[in-house]
């Protein structure tokens, strides 16, 4: 992961800073979750020391989308998760140097939190980033986007609760199109996000600055999608058997290398 610096004090990739400023050492924040504790449904109360809406970040990456949620919204509570402890690293230095006590950050996957940690109806938002689509037929089981998932992510949510997601793979966005509306009643987003217009992510940044097409959209949580249904849902909705075009890996490659 690499990153330059613009001034002394602020932080920039691809030329868009960072979220938020580095403060003197006396004001950081410690916020990672060094190990987490034995399955069962996660404390908020006392992770974060208070009660308030908790917003999940799957696959956060170097934590940019969550900076950006946790300066703009400090009465909601974030836990950033991504499965690589180097990005994790990076993502809870940033945000201990800006002092983000409403952050939490921790090494595992989306999937696994979601079945061993989160309970049900516990949490007011899950977003999800730009998923691996997995590009070689014999890594389409990793595909995260899958109907258990759908089912655990709105098992997960408070009733009315968002879901967000976004990707730069055509083919796996009509994917999501395609499954996403069974269980939340799904609004694409036209163009970028008003919070953040050049992008609440890396990934994001780099692929409009390459002129590629970015696919948004926020889901709520169907009120008439029970538990009761899940296990129908899951057998009646296609798999993602989809191409994701291997032309697309040149974008993962330049993630990693450019600054």
């Amino acid at each position: 992961m690499t990153e330059d610096r613009t001034e002394p004090d602020v932080e920039a990739e691809f030329g868009v800073p960072i979220p938020g400023v580095i403060l003197p050492e006396d004001q950081w924040a410690k916020t990672a979750i060094k190990k987490l504790p034995p399955p069962g449904p996660l404390d908020w109360n006392a992770i974060f020391g208070r009660r308030a809406p908790v917003m999940l970040d799957l696959g956060c990456g170097n934590g940019r989308s969550t900076l950006i949620s946790a300066i703009a919204r400090p009465e909601v509570d974030h836990l950033a998760v991504d499965i690589l402890p180097v990005v994790i690293r990076y993502a809870t230095r940033r945000a201990n140097h800006r002092g983000l006590s409403n952050t939490r950050w921790a090494v595992i996957g989306g999937r696994e939190l979601l079945q061993q940690y989160v309970a049900p109806g516990s949490v007011a938002e899950i977003h999800c980033y730009h998923p691996q689509p997995y590009y070689e037929r014999h890594e389409i089981k990793k595909r995260l986007i899958v109907p258990e998932f759908l089912a655990l992510v709105h098992q997960g949510l408070q009733p009315g609760g968002q879901f967000v997601l976004q990707t730069d793979n055509p083919a796996y966005w009509k994917y999501m199109q395609s499954v996403v509306p069974a269980f939340f009643e799904f609004t694409e987003q036209p163009g970028p996000w008003s919070d953040a217009p050049e992008g609440r992510t890396r990934r994001e940044i780099l692929a409009t600055q390459k002129g590629l097409p970015v696919f948004r959209g926020v889901g709520i949580a169907r009120a008439d999608v029970s538990s009761a249904d899940y296990q129908k849902l899951i057998k009646q909705l296609p798999r993602p058997t989809f191409n994701a075009d291997r032309r697309l890996q040149v974008l993962d490659r330049l993630e990693m290398s450019e600054k």
